[in-house]
């Protein structure tokens, strides 16, 4: 009973510490954060002349990347999350192997609380990257893989060990990844 507890202790520091670094500042309820997706889709993007005209840019011309990039953006800085991910999920149908796009929904999926998407789109990000784009995509993909490793330490211990030493081979220098390493592999 004692090891259990002192191992329930410590999932308990290892998420209070993942929560902490990953949580972006967004400590809100999920009724004050609907509240602030409705009013800022009310104030923040019908209202933005910026938002407005890259809409328009994208209805004459549906495949223009470099706009639909640029709302999608836009939507994410009005903190707009729900246009931000259709907007993201279509330039990921657009260019299905651009991963920026799949990177991106994981972090507004994240910010929106709902962790399992994000955690599906980090591994279409992981899978999407190239090889000769992981040099410039290491802080990435190390925060993907000790995503993914985080959300499954309950269900898939192994698995979690795998996708945590990908993360430390990225950056061996990430505090939280080489906590939650120790914990996995005690």
């Amino acid at each position: 009973m004692k090891k259990e507890s002192v191992i329930n202790t410590k999932k308990a520091i290892v998420a209070a510490l993942f929560f902490g670094a990953v949580s972006f500042g967004y400590a809100q309820t999920e009724n004050a954060a609907a509240e602030t997706v409705a009013t800022t889709q009310v104030q923040g993007t019908q209202q933005n002349p910026a938002i407005e005209a890259l809409k328009k840019q994208i209805e004459s011309n549906p495949n223009d990347t470099d706009a639909i990039v640029k709302l999608a953006t836009a939507y994410q800085d009005a903190k707009d999350w729900n246009n931000a991910l259709l907007t993201w999920k279509k330039m990921s149908t657009l260019l299905p192997d651009w991963a920026p796009s799949y990177y991106s929904q994981a972090y507004v999926y994240q910010t929106m609380k709902d962790d399992a998407n994000a955690k599906t789109a980090y591994e279409k990000y992981i899978a999407a990257v190239k090889p000769e784009e992981v040099e410039a995509n290491k802080k990435n993909l190390a925060y993907g893989h000790f995503f993914v490793a985080y959300k499954l330490q309950e269900t898939d211990k192994e698995l979690a060990k795998q996708q945590i030493a990908k993360s430390l081979v990225y950056d061996a220098t990430n505090e939280e990844a080489v906590k939650l390493s120790t914990f996995l592999n005690q």
